[in-house]
């Protein structure tokens, strides 16, 4: 039996490493797949798809905006991954991040509230000689602290612009609340606030905003600029239920965020004399695992909105951005895993309709990453920062050169372009 035994071994031997060396390749072809397929290697770049109208403004601006029409590269191991663009805006936000110095202003709103604002001022002229000022709001429970907005406020300082960043309400660590109120998704009162004070403080400035609620909060506008929007609360909201692009899992991460930031406000919230907030809506908080069982039972109650629709209806920018009549850019990705692909069908039509819209979608960048670099390592200004300064640099030459009698501010200029809206043309 020994014989038999060993004739079989003898048989099989040389064999048996062979077959392991296989599983071995076979292994190693399996995780370099799921490296490729997970990385999107195989993508290639390409220049941002442009929707627009033909206008003069829209060839100007492709002319004096190159970086709308060339490709964006990003780092080349990574930076195709949306996901990875999107994590490392998530936890560093950029990379060597500078430390821009500024003066934190703060005002008192009508229900109590004290809303502030970071304002820094430019480095330098502009290269129009004229006093420019960008208002700036940060994504949803951000403000001036945050690596990504310091390191785009260094930049445009640096190119002669003057910089006033609205802190959302409950954002800042250090900051109590003195209503029991804090940020929602869609409530513009802190940042009209701010933009009434801007204008107050400095009446010769022009302003680089995002403002549709009212076309008055126009005047003085040289244009708009959103990057990474959502458009639609409502609409976000569902597909945040989905698996798709792990959109379930981010919905769980951002909750479990935005539970840490209003319990650390939960003394304020619930002290107040003039609170919606009980310690059953609370208790339903530490039990949610996802935004829309956090918005319902504890940010709608803040505007008082009767329903978790009502909430989301009112406060998403889809039902006002057709109110913006100045030149109104729109940017977003394709591999961003927070806003769905249907989602985007919104800024498409709005820029299919509107003269003075331009949406430019990139193949890359995540959400709010837009990451450049080489092979591995990413730059510290991103595709974002550049564009919007090379955008907003060519509108201030455009309504630098316009005739007196077209510029923004001018009072007989906004009457006619006023008719021509009610007009119809």
């Amino acid at each position: 039996m020994t014989t038999i035994e060993d004739s079989e071994m003898n048989t099989f031997g040389p064999e048996l490493p062979a077959m392991f060396d296989g599983m071995k390749l076979a292994a190693v072809a399996t995780v370099l797949y799921i490296i490729v397929r997970c990385l999107n290697l195989k993508s290639t770049t390409s220049p941002p798809e442009i929707i627009h109208q033909d206008t003069l403004l829209s060839r100007y601006l492709f002319k004096s905006c190159p970086m709308l029409t060339k490709e964006y590269i990003p780092p080349l191991l990574w930076g195709k991954s949306g996901h990875l663009q999107t994590a490392l805006y998530g936890k560093m936000g950029r990379v060597n991040t500078p430390t821009p110095c500024g003066v934190r202003k703060f005002l008192p709103m009508q229900d109590g509230a004290t809303a502030s604002f970071d304002l820094f001022e430019a480095r330098g002229d502009h290269s129009t000689g004229d006093d420019i000022t960008m208002v700036i709001c940060p994504g949803i429970g951000n403000h001036s602290e945050k690596n990504y907005i310091r390191t785009f406020v260094d930049h445009s300082q640096q190119q002669g612009y003057r910089c006033a960043v609205l802190n959302h309400l409950g954002a800042l660590p250090n900051m109590e609340l003195t209503s029991p109120r804090m940020f929602t998704y869609g409530c513009t009162w802190e940042y009209e606030a701010m933009v009434s004070n801007i204008k107050q403080a400095f009446p010769q400035t022009l302003l680089i905003v995002f403002l549709g609620e009212k076309q008055s909060n126009q005047d003085r506008v040289l244009c708009c600029v959103t990057v990474c929007q959502g458009y639609s609360a409502l609409r976000a909201q569902e597909t945040f239920l989905q698996w798709d692009q792990c959109r379930r899992l981010y919905n769980f991460v951002l909750a479990d965020n935005m539970k840490k930031l209003i319990l650390s406000h939960r003394s304020s919230l619930l002290g107040l004399n003039s609170s919606n907030i009980c310690d059953a809506d609370l208790g339903r908080l530490y039990a949610a695992t996802s935004l829309m069982q956090i918005d319902d039972s504890i940010m709608r109650k803040f505007h008082g909105y009767s329903s978790l629709k009502e909430y989301y209806e009112k406060e998403s920018c889809v039902h006002y951005m057709k109110n913006v009549t100045v030149p109104l850019l729109l940017v977003n990705s394709s591999d961003d895993p927070l806003v769905h692909q249907s989602l985007l069908d919104i800024p498409r039509t709005l820029a299919e309709k509107m003269p003075n819209v331009i949406f430019v979608l990139t193949q890359h960048g995540g959400h709010l990453g837009f990451f450049e670099g080489a092979v591995l390592l990413p730059q510290p200004l991103t595709w974002m920062d550049k564009v919007i300064v090379q955008y907003t640099n060519a509108m201030c030459h455009w309504e630098k050169n316009l005739p007196a009698c077209q510029k923004t501010g001018n009072v007989a200029a906004d009457l006619q372009n006023k008719r021509i809206r009610e007009s119809g043309f």
